[in-house]
């Protein structure tokens, strides 16, 4: 049996270019983005908005992403949503709910969401993995977990790089942040942590990132025939050299300044493939980090090496308006593929290339 966890029947590809309806569900940052693309989409129609504030139910959709009137008013009755008619639900809560997520799809309807929970599904909890499927089996619905990070830089990028490869050693994706123009001092302060005095990461944050990133690097592992031994989660600091003005305050010199916290998938004793974030509000740190502007930076080292920047060209003051775009956009991409695959949890390696629709 081959070790590629591609499916030969995941995908019918005579119905991933016919329209289909979509609901949106929740609308926050990502969300509004979302629910715009799918208005502004040239084959997708939506047919619900579903909200859990108070003061956007029976609001029209196009009102709460700045667009014109669409007929379409916010709700929060998922019962509305299954009686919709919809082929599939961009699920974007803060939190999953698996009630919610079996109900949808047992009525029918496919989930697309930008939670991580379905990435890896070798990897789910048994029971909650099984729950899943059988709503899946019931209404020949499937599921499938992307965005920006994870989905595209931790499963599509890879994927690509190393068709080019026979041998690889390594394959580390650097992601960086600068935070320097970000005005809010909650998050960066009591939240995050800058401006401290340094010290290590909570095993709470570590476990964050191993959930969070480890089920794409067991993914893409798994799809190359090299299944991991384990996921292993690290943390480190770097403190300002002098006293710097950020939009959120002031760091003082000796606080911290820069924080990298890494995932790696180990096999055989080293990292085969690893996951890191870096997030800064100055470059001029002890101990000197490789420090690059928000985006990606991603190394391969294998028999067709290449080392490859993915700039994101936006003004830092601009970037809390255009970032959404970057998780959104996939999932809304990702639509038709998922309506077309076959019933079940459906993974990055289960679906073809998703490609976009632009008119």
């Amino acid at each position: 049996m081959s070790v590629n966890p591609l499916s030969e029947n995941a995908v019918d590809s005579t119905l991933a270019t016919r329209p289909y309806r979509v609901v949106q569900w929740a609308t926050g940052n990502i969300g509004t983005r979302a629910l715009r693309a799918v208005i502004e989409h040239p084959t997708l129609t939506l047919a619900g908005v579903y909200v859990h504030a108070d003061d956007k139910i029976g609001r029209d959709a196009g009102e709460l992403c700045g667009l014109p009137a669409t007929g379409i008013t916010a709700t929060r009755s998922i019962e509305e949503v299954v009686d919709s008619g919809a082929d599939c639900v961009l699920y974007m809560p803060r939190a999953c709910d698996f009630d919610e997520v079996c109900w949808l799809l047992a009525s029918g309807i496919n989930i697309v969401t930008t939670r991580g929970e379905f990435h890896y599904p070798a990897g789910m909890d048994p029971e909650v993995r099984a729950r899943v499927e059988a709503a899946c089996e019931l209404g020949n619905t499937s599921i499938h977990s992307t965005g920006s990070s994870p989905g595209f830089i931790t499963e599509a990028v890879p994927l690509v790089l190393t068709s080019i490869q026979r041998q690889l050693d390594n394959l580390t994706i650097d992601e960086y942040a600068d935070l320097s123009q970000r005005d809010s001092p909650d998050l960066l302060f009591n939240i995050m942590g800058f401006g401290r005095a340094p010290g290590g990461f909570s095993e709470a944050r570590l476990s964050h990132a191993r959930t969070s990133f480890g089920p794409s690097l067991q993914l893409v592992a798994d799809a190359l025939g090299q299944p991991l031994d384990s996921v292993e989660a690290s943390g480190e600091v770097a403190t300002a050299r002098h006293r710097t003005h950020i939009a959120a305050g002031v760091l003082e010199a000796g606080t911290v300044a820069a924080q990298r916290i890494t995932a790696a998938g180990m096999r055989g004793g080293r990292a085969l493939l690893r996951f890191r974030a870096t997030w800064y509000c100055t470059a001029d740190v002890d101990p000197a980090w490789d420090v690059r502007a928000t985006g990606w930076h991603v190394t391969v080292d294998g028999d067709a090496p290449l080392d490859i920047d993915i700039t994101m060209p936006v003004p830092l003051e601009r970037m809390g308006a255009v970032a959404p775009g970057y998780t959104a956009h996939r999932a809304v991409n990702a639509v038709p593929f998922v309506c077309a695959a076959a019933s079940g949890i459906r993974s990055t390696t289960d679906l073809p290339q998703v490609i976009a629709s632009l008119g």
